[in-house]
Parts: structure tokens; sequence; C-alpha cells
């Protein structure tokens, strides 16, 4: 009796140990990586998606949700976009094949649209309407024939910060190519405008400050009134050489009137980056670029 009692127990003991599970953690596979300035997104396919907030964002949603994110891209009504031309351009952003019903207004507007060249000489920062069912629709023009990417950046209400890229191809005279070289200072003159760009410790994979200087040209007296442009003192967008890797980033104080802009990012690894900073003065918005060579 007492070893039919024995094994009873015995077997009672083994049989809770297989049912034990071990809990899983929430957010394993969703883990947000909070940085400062703006969002990042690497593309390693023609439409990518995901991206990482430098300071007031986060890493575009979790893996699935990145995944399940599409964007279908049409333009010149599904005919071949001619350089110079006015060309529609309407895109649907999609999750798991249905379209995004609602969109959170970011900086002023719920779709930012950045169109660049192959080689970087041509840069637009420009904002589609939303007409509904995930669709936004914009009609602007291209300088020349040639390959442009198109970067799509936006946020699904209730969902995080994210980008679809696009790369397509104008038909047309092609543009001069220029090459994409680190610049040989980080002191530019337009508009009347003087604007420095200062970075601390550039480096690969470490968060540093971009400073931007803003004077007048002619008497280099600093400038204190810059206007807020899209809700802050100034926006930065960033490019890898390739235009596979991306950076929108967004000023520390967005209440800032200058001289100085501060913004802070990482550059995600050695390599060119080409740097646009816009900014508005007595109503007019100024693109600086400039290119640098991370170690």
């Amino acid at each position: 009796m007492k070893r039919l009692l024995f094994l009873l127990i015995t077997i009672t003991v083994v049989l809770a140990a297989c049912g034990t599970n071990t809990p899983t953690k929430e957010g394993d596979h969703a883990a947000m990586d909070d940085n400062h300035g703006g969002h990042q997104s690497d593309n390693q396919v023609k439409n990518g998606t995901g991206q990482e907030h430098a300071g007031h964002g986060s890493k575009g949603g979790n893996d699935r949700q990145a995944e399940a994110v599409k964007a279908v891209w049409t333009l010149a009504g599904g005919q071949k976009p001619q350089a110079k031309q006015d060309t529609a351009i309407r895109v649907e952003i999609r999750n798991n094949g249905k379209p995004i019903e609602n969109f959170d207004t970011n900086h002023e507007k719920k779709l930012h649209l950045i169109i660049v060249s192959q080689d970087l000489s041509f840069f637009n920062h420009i904002h589609p309407e939303f007409k509904g069912n995930g669709v936004f629709e914009i009609v602007t023009q291209f300088p020349a024939g040639g390959d442009y990417k198109l970067i799509a950046d936006f946020v699904p209400t209730g969902g995080s910060a994210m980008t679809q890229m696009e790369w397509i191809h104008v038909e047309g005279t092609p543009g001069q190519t220029e090459p994409i070289q680190p610049s040989p200072g980080l002191t530019a003159a337009l508009n009347g405008k003087q604007v420095t760009l200062q970075v601390d410790q550039l480096a690969a994979g470490k968060e540093l400050t971009l400073t931007y200087t803003i004077k007048d040209e002619k008497t280099k007296a600093p400038i204190t009134n810059l206007q807020p442009y899209l809700g802050a003192v100034g926006h930065v967008v960033i490019l890898t050489a390739d235009a596979e890797q991306y950076l929108h980033v967004h000023p520390v104080d967005e209440k800032a009137s200058g001289p100085d802009a501060k913004f802070m990012t990482t550059f995600p690894k050695s390599g060119v980056y080409k740097i646009w900073g816009q900014f508005k003065h007595n109503d007019q918005v100024i693109t600086v670029p400039f290119v640098v060579k991370v170690p």
C-alpha cells in the first residue's frame, strides 16, 4: 500500500512539472528604441519600412507591423512620368492589404514626401493631400530624366512613425550627374543667409549634436527671429550616399528662434551622408545641403 501511494505521488509531481510553462515577456518582439531628433529607416529593398526616432519617437513599430504596412505607388496615372512636366503622384498606404483609414498629424502634416535624385543633387520635401482610404495625392515636377527615390514618412493612428520607399524612373534628358563628395567646409551662403553646421564627435553609432548657426550674410548679425517651419524651428533630413538609409531629425528645442538650432541624432554606420537643413525666415523656406564623411 505504501509503495502504491509513493508511486502515485511521484506520477503527480512529474505531471505537474511537465505542465509548467515559461512566461513570455510582453514586448520581446516589439522593443521601442528611443533616441533624440527624428527617425531612421533602413531600406534594404525597393519598398522599405521601419525607422527610429532620434529623440521624440521610436523604432517604427514592431517587425510584424512594419512588414504588414505596404505602399502602392502610381505615377502619371499609370503612364511613364516625364521630366519637366506636371506629374501626379498617388500613394496608397495599406496594412495587411487593407487601406489605412487614419493617420496622425505629424509636424502639421499627415504625410511628408521626400524626393531625391539618384546622385542626391535634387531634393524636394512636399506634402500630398490625404484623400481618404489610405490614399495621398500630389502633383509635382521632376527636373530631369533619371532615377529618383520617393520616401513617404507617416504615422498611422495608434502606430509608430514609419516610412515607405520606392525607386522610380523618369523619362527625359538626364541632368548632369554631381559626385557625392564631402563638403570642403560646413558653411554656406544662400538667400542672404550664412549658415554654419557644427557636428560634435562625428562618429558612427554614437549620439551627437548637429548645431546650425544662422546669420545675416552681409552683416554677420545673428538671426534671432526664425519662423516655425512645420511646427518647429527647423527640420533635418539625412541620407546615405546610396539613399538606402534615411533619417528625419527634429530639433531638440522646437520653439527656438535662432541663431542656433540644435538637433540630436545617430549615424547608423560609417560612410558618406548628405544632410539637408530646412529653416524659415521672412516667410521663405531655405534648404541648406552639406555632405559629411562619418568615420
